[in-house]
């Protein structure tokens, strides 16, 4: 049985969802960032972290990748051109979004007062919105982020747009919001949100 480590105001939800659309038994260890629990299997203390058979995986984009291929659901065949795709769409929304909300967050509550820079936010939600706009092109003409089946790209793209949405980063484009809608709208990112938000 696999285990997550992690808390409900983290990027864990990308984990705990996927094991739900996959349909896999999991155990839930609820942690935060930098706990005692988190350093014990990541010294940096980030949290998700995935355990399985005693080693740990870190890092939501590592952890949702090694799901997808240990499953074989969720992605292209490593090798493949569209694995390269799809892996080209991930980078491109882990630079283009998670950073820059990311970045949002550490000048907002994560780094010390006397390092933060508030003024940053102005240009941060500039730069989000332009990439917002090429997604809504993007799936104006399809359902998905790589196309007509549902890839890793898809939970960590939802995730960023929820997150956005709870920071006060518009997300603007009809095919967009209707994007975010739809997928937090599954069964299985229902019960995870349900699970893990503690």
């Amino acid at each position: 049985m696999y285990r997550v480590i992690g808390n409900g105001a983290s990027r864990t939800i990308r984990v705990t969802w996927m094991l739900e659309e996959l349909g896999v038994p999991y155990a839930h260890g609820l942690a935060h960032p930098r706990s005692p629990e988190a350093r014990q299997h990541n010294p940096s203390g980030k949290v998700p972290i995935l355990l399985v058979d005693g080693a740990a995986i870190t890092d939501s984009a590592a952890i949702l990748t090694y799901l997808a291929d240990a499953h074989g659901q969720f992605t292209s065949p490593a090798g493949s051109i569209r694995r390269a795709q799809q892996d080209g769409m991930l980078f491109r929304i882990l630079d283009e979004l998670d950073a820059v909300l990311w970045t949002g967050s550490r000048h907002k509550f994560v780094l010390p007062e006397n390092l933060r820079m508030p003024a940053i936010t102005d240009s941060l939600k500039w730069e989000f919105a332009r990439t917002c706009g090429f997604f809504d092109q993007l799936l104006a003409d399809r359902p998905f982020a790589c196309g007509e089946e549902m890839t890793v790209p898809d939970f960590i793209l939802t995730h960023c747009l929820r997150w956005a949405t709870n920071s006060d980063f518009p997300v603007e484009g009809d095919a967009l919001t209707a994007y975010r809608d739809r997928m937090s709208d599954r069964p299985a990112f229902v019960k995870a949100r349900e699970l893990i938000w503690v």
